[in-house]
């Protein structure tokens, strides 16, 4: 990768202020019409999380022997200027403090946090303590997680009938707490029309992931203009398209074996062949973005310009319970984030 970012110009009404899509530059008024460039002004949310952020488990290690190498991460990913480092796997919220301890402006979220692993008030108590001492930067992201991987028969039962009505129950439980969680400071994983809505009406917004841009449009739409939508987007970098279908193909496995995805891409108007033998190249292109940097940024744009606030990005590597993929994160901060 060259580390230069070819950003198209857009010049709509004199005195207008035109600022890249992606990385937020602003630029000088140029030809009408470029790619890449957009005259609107960033929503609360992006001035909150940024346009960019990171989404990895490995952020998510218990080890004592980690810590250091995972607070010396964190700093330096706000140093590049990432807006928001997401927690991912099913963190607890103590999982958030190292990198919160180790920072003093990213926001740190969990991405997302099961709601069958942990309770309520407990949740809330934590949050209160995180954020107290952290200047409001903990964002508390809840998912109701998978009948798959439940631990009991009646969690797996109610996880497959009902996992709208146990969302509610426990912001039910975050809000009776002593010390609630405001819906400002929760965001939830949502992927169908309900869970999105209830995202709007209860949380800050979404957190969708494995979503393709026209989702996210869609998304939106059910959203409303004031809510977060913030979602995941996979990026295997590299350029060598064989190998990197591979990894992708490899990665994504794990979740065609879940009932939730596949229902969430069947309405998205994928076909069962599509998710067959680890998901067919249309699929892949699009919950993943491949090749270089600048071709991630064309990506992150897309999803951008459907309506998202937010991207957090997820380097899919072949190693990710445990290796940080500094170098690629470094990559992508030259070609993605303000200079």
């Amino acid at each position: 990768m060259d580390g230069q970012v070819r950003a198209g110009r857009f010049g709509d009404r004199p005195g207008m202020t035109c600022t890249d899509r992606v990385t937020g530059r602003n630029t000088a008024e140029g030809p009408r019409g470029s790619p890449g460039m957009t005259t609107n002004e960033p929503s609360r949310h992006t001035r909150r999380f940024g346009r960019i952020g990171l989404w990895s488990t490995a952020l998510a290690s218990a080890s004592p022997s980690r810590r250091t190498e995972i607070e010396e991460a964190a700093a330096e990913l706000e140093e590049l200027g990432y807006g928001s480092l997401w927690i991912g796997g099913s963190p607890g919220v103590d999982r958030a403090e190292p990198l919160l301890a180790a920072t003093s402006r990213i926001t740190v979220g969990t991405s997302i946090m099961s709601i069958w692993q942990h309770r309520a008030e407990d949740v809330a108590t934590q949050h209160a303590r995180l954020n107290s001492a952290h200047g409001g930067r903990f964002v508390l992201g809840l998912g109701v997680s998978h009948a798959e991987a439940a631990q009991d028969d009646a969690t797996r039962e109610e996880l497959r009938r009902r996992p709208y009505s146990a969302m509610r129950r426990y912001l039910d439980g975050l809000d009776a707490a002593p010390q609630p969680v405001p819906p400002q400071e929760r965001a939830l994983a949502a992927l169908g029309p309900r869970m999105l809505e209830l995202s709007r009406d209860r949380a800050l917004g979404a957190l969708p992931y494995l979503v393709t841009a026209e989702h996210t449009a869609r998304a939106r739409e059910v959203l409303g203009a004031d809510a977060l939508l913030a979602p995941e987007l996979k990026v295997v970098l590299g350029s060598d398209p064989e190998r990197a279908r591979a990894t992708a193909r490899d990665y994504l496995r794990r979740y065609l074996a879940l009932a939730n995805y596949r229902n969430s891409w069947l309405r998205m108007g994928f076909g069962e062949d599509d998710l067959a033998d680890g998901g067919s190249d249309r699929l892949l292109d699009a919950v993943y973005a491949f090749g270089d940097a600048d071709a991630v940024r064309e990506r992150v744009g897309s999803f951008l310009d459907a309506g998202a606030d937010h991207v957090a990005l997820q380097v899919v590597t072949d190693d990710l319970s445990s290796v940080l993929p500094l170098p690629q994160w470094r990559a992508l901060a030259e070609a993605l984030l303000p200079g």
